[in-house]
């Protein structure tokens, strides 16, 4: 008579791990296995006893760069010049652990490698990768990547700023606005319009007419730098144009590659909120015993638990449609979507379980809940890949109009 036994040789089951529900480690390989355990340590041997204070002072040590660099996770899915080269689901590991410990971090990692050094690799000259993509690579040179625009977010094809010829050179003129890494960076990867269309070029910092100013006041991503980027007649040698970019294609293959790094950390920041939730479950006693003992709680753990397992093995799915080379844009914008509103449901039902402590930055909670609140607009908004994803599924194209 069948026992219902399931696993292993000996017909034994294998024992349940609340952290890993549904086992969804098992699926990955040695290697993926091996990234994620060395940046889950570095996370919490480096990141965890002091992102609360860097939340509260908005602030972030001036060596974190290079001590990523050193973790080898800047630009870890690109070939050659310094990179790792590993998979894309490696990558996807690494930014879900980093994510787990700060959205801030995961930020800036994914604005270095995935839009910063992925438009050098993939639309610059040869030139312009060895010069840069070693160093930045290393952390010993940060990268930034001027899209947005105060009044251009959702519809990059309508920024206003400009490049325009002049001579052997270029000029150019406009702001960018709400740009990681943007005072830090050594050199911003800056798009304009131009008569020939959207083209992108390198803008070291020091060049003259080339300013920042950091944007203070944040209740979200502040254990990260964000600025403004001012070029006022930034005069640039051709040699500074990306030579391969040469539409808005350019700037939104770049996105695509952030986006994914989001479906990953998304989960990460997820699964953070449920840890802290389950652990103070499990603790925290009201009417003569542990809270996680009545329905109610037990009914939000499972709820943030379905979330967690789900989005992280959604993210497993498209990491291995990415290195199949089947992903899709539309894919990786149902990933965002999906995933940043799990993940931003997760952190408002875990941070009502926490009661009064659930505002205190002694809980990782408040900080993953208001982060998500960043990660759901930028590198586009919930509405705007909502209408990709419903065009898909139409068979038609997104009303963005």
């Amino acid at each position: 008579m069948a026992d219902g036994s399931t696993g292993g040789a000996n017909g034994r089951k294998a024992a349940l791990d609340p952290r890993d529900f549904l086992a969804v480690g098992d699926q990955l390989t040695p290697e993926e296995r091996d990234i994620r355990d060395v940046v889950r340590t570095f996370v919490r041997d480096h990141v965890l006893p002091h992102v609360g204070t860097w939340f509260e002072e908005a602030s972030i040590p001036a060596d974190l760069p290079e001590r990523l660099g050193r973790l080898g996770v800047l630009g870890m899915h690109l070939e050659g010049y310094g990179c790792a080269g590993t998979s894309a689901t490696a990558y996807g590991v690494a930014c879900m652990e980093l994510e787990a410990g700060d959205s801030g971090l995961r930020s800036m990692v994914s604005v270095q490698g995935s839009l910063a050094m992925y438009a050098i690799h993939r639309w610059g000259s040869e030139e312009q990768k060895t010069t840069w993509l070693p160093r930045m690579a290393a952390g010993e040179a940060v990268g930034c990547f001027g899209l947005t625009e105060p009044d251009s977010g959702s519809d990059p094809g309508s920024m206003r700023t400009r490049a325009r010829r002049d001579g052997a050179d270029w000029v150019l003129n406009g702001r960018k606005m709400w740009i990681t890494n943007g005072s830090r960076a050594d050199v911003a990867v800056v798009w304009a319009n131009t008569d020939e269309g959207v083209r992108g070029f390198l803008v070291p910092r020091g060049t003259p007419g080339f300013t920042t100013h950091d944007i203070h006041a944040k209740l979200s991503l502040r254990a990260s730098i964000t600025s403004e980027l001012v070029l006022d007649d930034v005069r640039l040698p051709d040699s500074a144009r990306l030579p391969e970019a040469t539409s808005l294609r350019g700037p939104l293959s770049c996105l695509n590659e952030a986006r994914y790094g989001i479906i990953w950390g998304a989960a990460g920041a997820a699964r953070a909120c449920l840890e802290a939730a389950a652990d103070y479950a499990a603790t925290r006693e009201q009417f003569g015993r542990p809270i996680a003992s009545f329905q109610l709680q037990q009914q939000k753990l499972a709820d943030m638990a379905l979330e967690v397992n789900r989005a992280t093995l959604l993210a497993l799915h498209l990491g291995r449609m990415k290195d199949a080379g089947t992903l899709r844009p539309e894919h990786v914008s149902m990933g965002k979507l999906a995933n940043v509103n799990a993940a931003l449901h997760v952190a408002r039902t875990a941070r009502q379980m926490l009661g009064a402590n659930g505002i205190t930055l002694e809980y990782p909670v408040i900080r993953h809940m208001t982060n998500l609140e960043s990660v759901v607009t930028y590198e586009g908004t919930a509405d705007v890949h909502a209408l990709v994803v419903g065009g898909a599924v139409a068979g038609v194209p997104p009303a963005f109009r």
